[in-house]
């Protein structure tokens, strides 16, 4: 379908630009029924909204009149909720109206405040801007909304969440109120629709998708991971996939400046984007993506607002988002103008129920995998290899000439080693991940046990009723020892965490564990044994080392079966329970004197403790009085 009767300006910038059918948004605000209109739109990212905005202001902005007049205040405005997003806004705006002349703005934080101020006093026809600065130059006189025809929202939902409120309910109350209020916005949640309906007159609703709904055009994938491999399968991750331009997502600035480093010194040409960049340093790392100087972007959730880099076609969750929105926000940076992406999430041991509940309310049809191997990799390189352009591009003269001098001294198979060896050297080496068959088979039991509502007893669970796991047998385990006893403070609650972590374990596969004075022993199943000894051997640590031990001798060593299993250890603390200790009273109750020493004071005869009495008296604590009334004297 091509492009309804619009004005000849901005028709020849659509063509010049390679346009030749509208976008589903684009058609809609583009109706005879929305002509004129306030306009409520909800879309989703990547559809295309910034055009659509623009194409929907065209008859207010010009009319019948072929160019734009002479600058003065803005006639249109639009507000975006971070100053990528409005430099984004701005040069769409750029192209498409300048073929009428149009003048367009920017006033964004993080730029010189003083530039924006001549900028506004010599006069523009289109304004962008970000919320807070905007505020700043009406507070200050710097900007007149008295001439506006059209003001724009796009992303509201954003600005609403980032606190931006007040701030357009400012510059809204300072506009005209015959202007054309056009609000975009991904959803259309209740605050956004209170907004409108206090602003807004007679608006139009459009939906062009169900709320939230996920992108036809992306391929979602949750890749399982040990929780202490998570930065090497970002790695393997991207070796797998090749995409010219990658998204990798981190939950903070500490974690964006961690994963930026590790991937930078594998070889990655990386950038990072987190709220403590300054605008030329954001601009600087947003160039060399355009650029292609870099192929890899490490960000958090707010830091990629409005990113719309080219050929981005993998997205890395390697923390996984907070919520479904920015799950879908953040996949929706690839999968768009009608390209395919992938994302990926990146899902440790210890979540992969929080990740299967996110993505079952997000809707998403999901693939679930191992980390992608070495041997994966390795194959998938001899296949990008055989398809690169430089083999199957036609050869120059001065190249085939330079070959044959080669060919004189060295064998083909030689010439083409050395073309592998040098494909191979500007890749980053795969890494080696782990991949537990377990967690696996534990999702395939999951998918067979009964849904909601059908009857399932608890003897149909694979491992027996439920209850307390069974013990594990004496030559069912092995025994390890890590460096942290009763002197660190060693407790199972943090313990057994631990090992899981650095073992690559599962809490089932943990046995007794004794805890002694400067060390701590444990069993391991046997099933694990294997895996846990090569993952425990790589961990390097000057204050933790885990090693193959036997099992805890001694005399006062609890037997197997007996109370404690994971109780306090033997040595100089005796066990609360069980055999009497030689030196301890075996009852709380008797006679005074025999075996229950006083806690405090001098023992009297008759078992009773020394009086304690006035200031001046005998006895510990003479010369403190213990009551604690005031204005008493003396004791009553």
């Amino acid at each position: 379908m091509a492009f309804p009767d619009i004005h000849p300006a901005l028709a020849r910038a659509l063509a010049s630009q390679g346009y030749e059918e509208p976008t589903p948004v684009q058609a809609a605000v583009l109706t005879e029924e929305a002509e004129g209109r306030d306009l409520l739109v909800s879309a989703q990212t990547g559809s295309g909204k910034t055009v659509a905005f623009g194409l929907a202001a065209g008859p207010t902005l010009l009319g019948e009149e072929q160019w734009f007049g002479q600058p003065g205040p803005p006639l249109a405005l639009a507000i975006a909720p971070t100053r990528e997003l409005a430099m984004q806004v701005a040069r769409e705006l750029s192209w498409l109206y300048g073929q009428a002349g149009a003048k367009v703005e920017t006033c964004v934080g993080g730029m010189d405040p003083r530039r924006e101020q001549r900028a506004l006093a010599a006069g523009c026809h289109i304004l962008v801007g970000t919320p807070g600065r905007l505020k700043d130059h009406l507070e200050r006189g710097n900007l007149d909304l008295g001439a506006l025809r059209v003001l724009v929202l796009d992303e509201a939902d954003e600005m609403l969440d980032m606190g931006f409120r007040e701030d357009l309910e400012e510059i809204l109350d300072s506009s005209p109120v015959d202007r054309r209020t056009l609000l975009f916005s991904a959803t259309i949640a209740k605050d956004i629709a209170a907004l409108a309906k206090r602003y807004q007159r007679n608006a139009l609703r459009i939906d062009t998708v169900r709320r939230d709904e996920p992108h036809g055009d992306i391929e979602y994938r949750a890749v399982r991971v040990a929780p202490n491999e998570v930065e090497l399968a970002v790695v393997n991750v991207l070796r797998f996939f090749e995409a010219p331009g990658a998204l990798v997502f981190c939950n903070t600035r500490d974690g964006v400046r961690h994963m930026h480093a590790a991937l930078r010194e594998r070889g990655f040409s990386v950038v990072g984007l987190s709220g403590e960049l300054g605008q030329r340093e954001r601009s600087e790392a947003l160039q060399a993506l355009r650029d292609g100087h870099a192929r890899v972007c490490v960000a958090t959730d707010v830091a990629a607002r409005g990113l719309d880099l080219p050929d981005l076609g993998l997205v890395i969750h390697a923390d996984l988002p907070i919520n479904k929105p920015a799950l879908l926000h953040r996949s929706g940076r690839t999968g768009r103008a009608g390209r395919k992406g992938t994302s990926v999430l990146l899902v440790p041991y210890t979540r992969r129920r929080k990740a299967e509940q996110l993505l079952a309310s997000a809707g998403v049809d999901v693939q679930w995998q191992g980390p992608p191997t070495a041997d994966e990799i390795k194959a998938k390189d001899q296949a990008r290899m055989l398809e690169d352009p430089i083999l199957t591009e036609a050869p120059a003269e001065e190249d085939l000439a330079l070959a044959r001098l080669v060919l004189e001294t060295r064998s083909a198979e030689q010439v083409a080693a050395a073309l592998m060896r040098l494909y191979r050297q500007r890749l980053p080496a795969p890494e080696e991940l782990y991949d537990d068959s377990r967690m696996r088979d534990a999702q395939a039991r999951d998918r067979e046990r009964p849904q909601r509502g059908d009857r399932w007893e608890p003897s149909d669970r694979e491992d027996g009723p439920v209850g307390r796991p069974p013990r594990l047998a004496p030559e069912d385990v092995t025994w390890f020892r890590i460096t942290v006893g009763r002197a660190k403070n060693a407790d199972p609650k943090w313990l057994i965490p631990m090992i899981c972590r650095l073992g690559h374990i599962t809490k089932k596969d943990i046995g007794s564990i004794r805890i002694f004075d400067r060390e701590t022993k444990f069993e391991i199943s046997k099933e694990a044994e294997a895996k846990f000894a090569a993952a425990v051997k790589a961990t390097v640590d000057d204050e933790i080392r885990i090693e193959a031990s036997g099992p805890p001798g001694g005399p006062t060593s609890p037997p197997r079966g007996g109370p404690h299993r994971k109780g306090p250890p033997s040595g100089d603390r005796p066990f609360r329970k069980g055999a009497p200790v030689e030196g301890k009273p075996t009852s709380r109750k008797g006679p005074p004197g025999e075996g229950k020493p006083f806690r405090k004071g001098p023992a009297h005869e008759g078992g009773k403790p020394a009086f304690k009495g006035p200031p001046g008296s005998p006895g510990p604590k003479a010369g403190k009085p213990p009551w604690k009334k005031k204005g008493n004297d003396q004791r009553k």
